[in-house]
């Protein structure tokens, strides 16, 4: 089950290289992504059917799942699909380029997801981590303009910097068994088996180069400066694959190693290393949102400010994990709610800057309420999914007699709202121009764009399951959250 995960998608890159037409080549990708969903529900319902033996070059396999792992697994791969639906949709509107790379690209990407979410062996997960910036680089150019171009050169230089870092800390935590005599390895069982005899300066010094390597990937701040650009000049439904799948799967990559140190005994150190990484990036990305005029980059800041709340909510550790997965899926979701819904504003008025973007609820009053609900929801309000994940994370700091730190979480949450509310009310309010014409990137059309069944149902989709777990989480997925934040906190 694990290989056909896996192995599947990249059947179906194959088959878009090789099929001709520009038209039906979309297709693929609803297609593979509904294939993908179902077995990615099979392996989450039966956990057994995904611990074959593939890849066994010792006792223990190099590919199964756990607990972390089938969340974002199912997280990234229910966005994917809603994505994939969205994209058949968007391409019509840009038959004027060829989409192979972009199609192949995009299901290259949802095989790699799996890679990292079945990895046992560090090693093969740095692998799978280095291939999801190879596989989502073009899609940031396919728009082929200066910006473009430019943006993506940020994203695999900076990308590779931090994957450069993560590599060496992958080391340092093989190392680490070296002084206590035990065999190095990068076998995850065989580091949460031996994590109490790992060697604690080796341990904290693999902890801070994986920190900053993987913490570049999900564009934590101060490593976060490739962000605003790729996700500003790459398409609505490439910037909701990163915010909600790439930074995902970063994220997933290092919660293994903090299984390991809180294994190892080193609990403590890690929780205030993180309390103030994670802060720092919700102070930056709200600095960085007040006075923003463009509206895409003010999304961006916003992906920065919620990988923030994701490594307090690791900091705070017991209380505060519960919160911290279920923002897992309240955060990806909406970001493919902000992300699609700003794609389809920029198409209609050819600029992302608020100077020329104006009434968006007039002129497409479907995207306009879709984009402001997301907003919304992606500042905490009431009744959506990110207002329980964020309210669970600050109970569990007060839980944890964190006082300051509850604080600090309130008022940076409080300088987000008014900054990106202040950007997303001047695109959807007032009148629209008089001539706004369709665009993605520099190019303008001559037939002005309407929200269509495939841009939009998708979008709506999303923000109802975002609604649904503000008001009730599944019982399947309460169970995988849960399930996800036991195994943190005992560090199994």
């Amino acid at each position: 089950m694990a290989l056909a995960l896996i192995l599947s998608p990249l059947l179906f890159a194959a088959i878009a290289a090789l099929i001709p037409s520009n038209g039906a080549r979309p297709i693929l990708l609803p297609i593979a992504a509904a294939f993908h969903l179902a077995m990615t529900i099979l392996v989450v319902a039966r956990p057994d059917l995904a611990s074959w033996p593939v890849l066994d070059f010792g006792p223990e396999s190099w590919l199964g799942i756990d607990a972390p792992g089938k969340l974002v697994l199912f997280v990234v791969s229910v966005l994917f699909f809603f994505c994939s639906i969205y994209s058949v949709g968007y391409l019509r509107y840009r038959k004027e380029r060829s989409n192979r790379v972009f199609v192949s690209c995009l299901l290259v990407f949802l095989s790699v997801i799996g890679l990292v979410a079945f990895s046992r062996h560090l090693g093969l997960m740095w692998v799978a981590i280095e291939a999801t910036t190879l596989s989502t680089a073009p899609l940031v150019y396919f728009n082929h303009s200066r910006k473009s171009i430019e943006a993506t050169w940020k994203y695999l230089l900076v990308g590779s910097v931090g994957i450069a870092l993560a590599l060496f800390g992958t080391f340092f935590l093989a190392y680490s068994a070296e002084p206590a005599g035990l065999k190095p390895s990068m076998m995850m069982g065989d580091l949460l088996g031996m994590a109490s005899s790992l060697s604690k300066p080796w341990l904290r010094a693999a902890f801070i180069l994986l920190l900053v390597g993987y913490g570049t990937k999900m564009g934590l701040a101060p490593m976060h400066t490739w962000k605003p650009d790729a996700y500003g000049e790459a398409p609505g439904l490439v910037g909701a694959v990163f915010a909600g799948g790439v930074t995902s799967v970063a994220f997933l990559a290092f919660l293994r190693v903090y299984r390991v140190c809180v294994a190892a005994g080193e609990g403590q150190y890690v929780s205030r290393v993180l309390l103030a990484m994670g802060l720092f990036s919700m102070a930056v990305a709200g600095l960085f949102m007040v006075g923003q005029r463009d509206f895409k980059r003010s999304l961006a800041y916003s992906s920065v400010e919620h990988m923030g709340i994701l490594i307090v909510g690791l900091g705070i550790g017991g209380p505060g994990l519960y919160g911290t997965m279920l923002h897992i899926a309240t955060n990806g979701l909406t970001k493919g709610v902000l992300f699609l819904s700003a794609g389809n504003i920029h198409r209609a008025y050819a600029s992302k800057s608020t100077d020329d973007v104006r009434g968006a609820m007039r002129r497409l009053p479907l995207s306009g309420a879709l984009f402001l609900a997301g907003f919304l929801a992606i500042t905490g309000s009431p009744p959506f999914g990110p207002f329980v994940s964020e309210f669970s994370i600050l109970a569990g700091a007060f839980d944890s007699r964190l006082f300051f730190v509850g604080a600090l979480f309130l008022l940076f949450l409080f300088v987000v709202f008014l900054g990106m509310g202040k950007t997303v009310l001047k695109v959807i309010l007032g009148r629209p121009p008089a001539e706004a014409m369709v665009a993605d990137g520099a190019e303008a059309q001559s037939a002005p764009y309407r929200d269509g069944l495939l841009t939009v149902a998708p979008v709506f989709a999303l923000m109802a399951l975002v609604l649904l777990l503000g008001i009730c989480v599944p019982a399947p997925l309460d169970s995988l959250v849960r399930e996800a934040a036991s195994s943190l906190e005992a560090g199994l």
